[in-house]
């Protein structure tokens, strides 16, 4: 039987200082997660399981580089978080998978019915792919070599949650370990145990509908592709840290899924085990990050994103999407790019924090004046109007073509960012800010079968 790593996620050691993690209502999120690590554990050895602890004195990257030198053929990972969010109502709890893995998606799922029979008070938020992250990804999911989960076992800012967390430890403790329990025996023996005879099995490539002269390989349920097609599509992964490259045969394999970050559309067909490759063919190349721009969804794509990540969000805010193609076509601006942007700051138009939906602000704009709850525009529209202006504030030296509604526009050096990586540490202060956003615009392209 393969044996079971738990990590307690809250961040371990940052820049010379602990990470706690999210805090609320008087506690943390290391405190919560390390006191439900050291109930699962030994309810596990208990079953005749072998669990190994990760350190809580590690950071992420090393927390993923603890279990790779401890790895074995059978093993599986899982590492427990909880939620924060600055709306308290937001709650539930949601495994986390490496993307277009159809079985580490069963394996998530096999986890939450199992706490979900313990503790049925828990919204079920599913199992998720990790692209549907802030950042597109998890290092936990990607850079870890055996099977591995992240799980949110609830929000630490909802009182419910935290609740749940705080006095049902001991039921939430015996749920999660009935899931492992079960993932840990549907892995074991699916992998190679012999170095020197490993055999993975062959699966077929296709890139943008054409049938690829070489074959991939799985290995734990995901695709790998030889790193010579990655050069073909003019994406160089050897220099790229945590990328994990794996030779057999003669032959350097990479994981297909690393292709996303490029731009390559990744899935998987099943029925004919088939790992299939899309390139954005509608959108030049070189253009897609550039925020002086034409768009190129319809209203409609528009529309249905955001319903799909928010259902409720139309009903408040209908003509949201066209206002967006309008008021950007006007100035230049990417709409896309600026609809993407609006729903990083926005969370979908859940709002929460110091931003309100009545505010009309979907850019999270400052006042002059340092207002703590920031910008409010009259309408919707104008408040788009003062996004997009913004917008192109720092992506432009051009003029505006409308007058002039927002607030800050005059105090923006003109051109400073033509590129949405170039927002990050200037319209907000996290260093991953543009990332946040091109993690959205690749979903939406995503979702409007752009790639």
């Amino acid at each position: 039987m393969g044996r079971i790593f738990i990590s307690a996620g809250h961040g371990g050691i940052e820049q010379g200082g602990r990470d706690l993690g999210a805090i609320a209502g008087g506690t943390t999120e290391a405190q919560q997660m390390i006191l439900l690590r050291d109930q699962i554990v030994p309810e596990l050895r208990s079953r005749g399981f072998e669990v190994l602890s990760v350190p809580d004195d590690l950071s992420s990257a090393e927390s993923i580089q603890w279990i790779n030198a401890r790895s074995r053929p059978g093993d599986v990972a899982l590492e427990i978080h909880l939620g924060s969010s600055p709306n308290p109502s937001v709650r539930g709890t949601a495994v986390y998978y490496i993307a277009n893995n159809t079985e580490r998606k069963n394996h998530a799922e096999l986890i939450l019915l199992a706490l979900l029979r313990r503790l049925p008070q828990l919204p079920n938020r599913g199992a998720k792919q990790d692209t549907a992250t802030g950042m597109g990804f998890l290092s936990f999911t990607r850079d870890t070599i055996l099977p591995s989960l992240l799980m949110e076992v609830g929000y630490l800012t909802n009182p419910e949650d935290r609740f749940i967390i705080q006095n049902r430890r001991r039921e939430m403790a015996l749920g999660i370990a009935d899931g492992l329990a079960a993932w840990s025996r549907a892995v074991s023996g699916t992998e190679p145990t012999n170095g020197t005879d490993v055999t993975y099995p062959a699966i077929n490539i296709k890139i943008n509908n054409q049938t690829y002269g070489e074959q991939g390989i799985i290995v734990n349920n995901n695709a790998y592709i030889p790193i010579d097609l990655a050069d073909r599509l003019g994406v160089d992964l050897t220099t790229i840290p945590g990328i994990r490259r794996l030779q057999y045969r003669g032959v350097v394999y990479v994981k297909a899924i690393e292709l996303r970050d490029y731009n390559i559309s990744v899935g998987w067909d099943a029925a004919t085990r088939t790992v299939i490759l899309r390139s954005i063919l509608q959108i030049c190349p070189g253009q897609i990050d550039r925020i002086m721009a034409h768009g190129n969804t319809s209203e409609v794509q528009l529309m249905m994103f955001l319903k799909a990540n928010n259902e409720d969000a139309l009903a408040q805010f209908p003509d949201l999407p066209k206002l967006y193609r309008e008021e950007a076509a006007i100035e230049g601006v990417n709409y896309d790019i600026a609809f993407s942007q609006a729903m990083v700051e926005t969370n979908f138009l859940r709002f929460g924090g110091d931003l309100k939906p009545s505010q009309n602000n979907f850019g999270g704009l400052g006042s002059v004046g340092g207002d703590p709850e920031g910008a409010t525009f009259p309408s919707a529209r104008l408040g788009v109007r003062a996004h997009i202006q913004q917008l192109k504030a720092y992506a432009s030296l051009e003029p505006l073509v409308q007058e002039v509604v927002s607030p800050r526009f005059r105090f923006v050096t003109r051109g400073i960012a033509p590129l949405i990586q170039q927002l990050s540490g200037r319209w907000s202060a996290d260093l991953n800010y543009g990332d946040r956003i091109m993690a959205v615009l690749r979903r939406l392209y995503e979702s409007a079968g752009f790639f």
